[in-house]
């Protein structure tokens, strides 16, 4: 046996044995094989395990609260293991979070503090839920988007209506449309040095329109580490869809891309839709939402992703590029949520940056107020510094 093949050996033994000084390999792991084990180890690992000279084994079971969370681990499991193997995994993990009994006893969830982590964690693991377990699930779900829209949704209608508003033009306004500060500039030129005033000659005010005055494209990551990410821009984007004046489009991906804007009047649904984990193709994606794009100066789209790309990535920057320059504002926003900084491809980020598309993070409820300085096409990167937010660079 070569040394390539025995080393290929070791670390099969290795990813079995589950690492520490029982597995009597002494084969590190590292990039892939290091996930690999640690996907296992959260399933698999006996905290009560030990290993020979009475060490306690180093795998450690339970998938319970940390980050990145279930989500995440669900999208690991996809990547590395047949579906299968995936399918036993994820009935294994029902039964050792204790989610199963939990949801098969809704009195239960009654006192439950709506948290968008387990909204994210339920909804990764709808497919392998028995239907009762489903009911509840969505109810639970429900019940975290019903709180984030009392918090949430007020003020996106607001932001964004306002921007709206006075992004058209009226010659003919109503005294509580007038845009005053237009309207001096405009009439200066009447000012009454004896009177000390102006005489409002022309007003200029704010008006409206009943065709969409905006393209918005939400484009969601739905890989397993933007699983709270999914659940804000679902909520937001049923929001937007409620406003007349824009046009809202959600499309989710992995490696496959699904268009779930027939589902935004229901957020409960849409999110149900949702398949977090797997693998990511932005790519993919940016091709689909190019298609949606009819009116490139007019449409805004929010790319919501943590820009690791699975796909071709040469592809995906031209991609970018090319919807840039056609005059469509791209965002692309590394995180929609409440969790701190967030790990990304620096290197897709500095690509961005040079096509003039800004990439950060950013908190849901700084995100009514990005919407509503994007729709009057202010610059988004003095935007970011005036709300203490880094662009990556």
């Amino acid at each position: 046996m070569n040394t390539s093949e025995n080393s290929e050996r070791l670390k099969r033994w290795r990813l079995v044995l589950g690492g520490g000084s029982a597995d009597g390999t002494g084969c590190p792991l590292g990039g892939d094989e290091a996930r690999m084990d640690a996907a296992l180890a959260r399933l698999y690992g006996d905290d009560e395990g030990e290993g020979e000279e009475g060490k306690p084994n180093s795998r450690k079971g339970g998938l319970g609260k940390s980050r990145p969370g279930v989500a995440r681990w669900l999208g690991d499991i996809r990547e590395f293991f047949p579906k299968s193997v995936v399918k036993v995994m994820q009935q294994d993990a029902l039964e050792r979070q204790g989610l199963r009994q939990m949801l098969l006893e809704p009195e239960l969830m009654e006192d439950l503090a709506p948290d968008v982590h387990l909204a994210a964690d339920l909804i990764a693991l709808k497919d392998t839920m028995p239907a009762r377990a489903k009911d509840t699930a969505r109810l639970v779900v429900r019940k975290v988007v019903e709180e984030l829209e009392r918090k949430l949704a007020e003020p996106m209608r607001s932001a964004v209506a306002g921007s709206l508003n006075r992004s058209v033009r009226n010659r003919r306004p109503k005294h509580n449309e007038i845009d005053w500060h237009r309207t001096i500039r405009a009439n200066l030129k009447h000012y009454q040095a004896e009177h000390k005033t102006i005489i409002p000659e022309t007003r200029i005010g704010f008006g409206r329109r009943k065709s969409a005055l905006r393209d918005i494209v939400l484009c969601i990551d739905q890989s397993g580490s933007m699983g709270s990410s999914v659940v804000y821009s679902g909520v937001f984007g049923a929001v937007l869809a409620t406003l007349k004046a824009v046009q809202t489009r959600m499309v989710v991906f992995d490696t496959e891309v699904v268009d779930l804007s027939d589902k935004l009047q229901d957020p409960v649904d849409l999110l149900f839709g949702v398949q977090l984990g797997g693998g990511t193709d932005i790519n993919r994606a940016l091709a689909y939402c190019q298609t949606l794009v009819s009116r490139p100066q007019e449409t805004i789209l929010v790319l919501v992703s943590d820009l690791y790309e699975g796909g071709n990535q040469a592809e995906m920057l031209k991609r970018a590029a090319a919807l840039a320059g056609s005059g469509v504002q791209v965002i692309a926003l590394l995180a929609l949520s409440d969790d701190g900084r967030p790990a990304y491809d620096h290197a897709v980020a500095a690509e961005f940056a040079g096509m003039g598309i800004p990439s950060f993070a950013c908190t849901p409820d700084l995100f009514p107020d990005l919407m509503a300085a994007a729709i009057n096409k202010q610059d988004l990167g003095q935007w970011a510094a005036a709300n203490d937010i880094v662009v990556a660079k």
